[in-house]
């Protein structure tokens, strides 16, 4: 009786706990007016139901997960979004809602036998708020089992109750989002209060072993990356065609924004890149607000998210439609990088990381040594200062298992780049791409070309 009082006084003191977001889906409050609408293009619940029992079996112990309160939500401007974690095993984006996961286990000792258990917990209803943010999925509805895919839902106070149920030993631990140094984590404060009613209870951190599930997408997450980088690939499309001498960087930024979000698109993946001239060499220029000149290019690394999933594409055009044959020199070097790189790619074997024989990156590094001069008549490959690419997934970084080689599932970009700032002139070209079930590279947005005869043709509108 003791953890619910005190588990509810947490809940009063934090009132914002019961404050949804107007968003995941209207149908979760709709089923009454026979309404529906989709907020996202989300898996079936059958989707993430497999994505927690994975995760039971991977950490053999409790997993308890919140997710932030609205307030806390990382991104104002264009609303709260859910952290990653939580909606990859969830698919629910409302704030302040809790889940908690336990894997089958055998009688022993005291405690008695258990089933797979997993159970989603929700603040109560403030109808008065939801008028101000629309109405909300409470506890008691009895469709919300059905509504959310998990077996049980129930109401956020009942959480330490069945966290003490679940646990056992003399020092019992639960896994959860245990925050690294200089973060935070939407789990530490309200788990602190499972303390109160057991002194011995550890945390142990979950989130390399979601990390580790993450790294290979299934065929439902490839779906959505494919719509947010054709989404994308439609975007610079319409760059190519606007990019013209005296039009203002912030034009072309605002342009891209409205294609995307056009076709589904809920908000950029990242903030987007659209540097000219000198600003072209700055890896993340994002004031966008210059006046683009003749004569100079423009690096564009934008992109878009779809419900959830980001894109990530870069291209680099010549301002005036034509590149000089310097800027053809080095963009032609960039190119040939990224193609020597998807070249040798080997599934199951190629990695990004620095120094090993078996990455690509050092492919493109070299490649670009053996390629061309700087002013001075040194190589090019101190102007390379960044990696080769990264895993795309619900983040544009996505988190995964650094360590595994590039398999089957995942989704990573290949993106040299050339850096001059003695010359203004800067080149990145950047591409997303998937490993096929047989091994094979594929390069989700090829639609979009990037041989510079083409990009220059684009442009001339042929």
């Amino acid at each position: 009786m003791q953890s619910r009082i005190i588990w509810m006084d947490y809940t009063m003191r934090k009132p914002q706990f019961s404050f949804f977001l107007a968003g995941f889906l209207a149908s979760l409050f709709l089923l009454a007016s026979g309404e529906s609408s989709l907020a996202l293009d989300r898996q079936p619940n059958s989707d993430y139901h497999v994505r927690r029992e994975a995760l039971a079996k991977k950490a053999g112990g409790v997993v308890v997960l919140f997710a932030p309160m609205e307030s806390e939500g990382p991104n104002d401007l264009y609303g709260f979004r859910q952290e990653d974690n939580f909606y990859y095993l969830s698919g629910l984006i409302e704030p302040g809602a809790a889940l908690l996961i336990a894997p089958a286990a055998e009688a022993k000792g005291d405690a008695a036998a258990r089933s797979y258990t997993e159970i989603l917990f929700l603040p109560p209803r403030n109808l008065i708020q939801e008028k101000w943010t629309g109405p909300k999925l409470g506890p008691e509805n009895p469709e919300a089992p059905k509504i959310t895919g998990f077996d049980r839902v129930d109401d956020m106070a009942k959480l330490p109750e069945d966290v003490m149920k679940a646990i056992s030993g003399p020092r019992p631990v639960v896994y959860t989002d245990v925050a690294s140094h200089g973060q935070t984590s939407a789990s530490t404060e309200p788990l602190e209060f499972l303390k109160n009613v057991n002194s011995f209870l550890g945390f142990q951190d979950v989130k390399p072993m979601i990390w580790s599930l993450r790294t290979a997408k299934d065929a439902g997450e490839l779906a959505l990356i494919r719509k947010a980088v054709d989404a994308s690939v439609a975007a610079h499309f319409a760059a190519f065609k606007a990019v013209k001498p005296e039009v203002n960087e912030r034009e072309i930024s605002a342009l891209m924004q409205y294609e995307w979000g056009k076709r589904g698109c809920e908000r950029p993946a990242y903030a987007p890149i659209v540097g000219s001239g000198y600003y072209s060499t700055v890896l993340h220029y994002s004031d966008d607000d210059n006046v683009m000149k003749s004569g100079d290019v423009v690096v564009i690394d934008a992109a878009g998210e779809y419900s959830m999933y980001a894109s990530d594409i870069t291209r680099t055009l010549p301002i005036n439609g034509h590149f000089t044959a310097r800027q053809r020199e080095i963009y032609d070097i960039v190119l040939g990088a990224q193609q020597a790189a998807e070249a040798v790619f080997k599934s199951g074997k190629s990695n990004m990381k620095r120094e090993d024989p078996d990455s690509l990156y050092e492919v493109a590094r070299s490649y670009i040594n053996t390629h061309g001069k700087d002013l001075h008549g040194d190589t090019l490959g101190k102007y390379f200062i960044h990696g080769l690419g990264h895993p795309v997934g619900l983040n544009v970084h996505d988190s995964t298992d650094r360590d595994a080689p590039l398999g089957p599932g995942q989704v990573f970009t290949i993106e040299p780049g050339i850096y001059i700032p003695e010359e203004n002139l800067g080149v990145r070209i950047e591409d997303d791409y998937y490993v096929d079930p047989d091994g094979k590279l594929i390069k989700l947005s090829a639609a979009l070309p990037s041989k510079a005869e083409d990009v220059e043709k684009l442009m001339a509108g042929k």
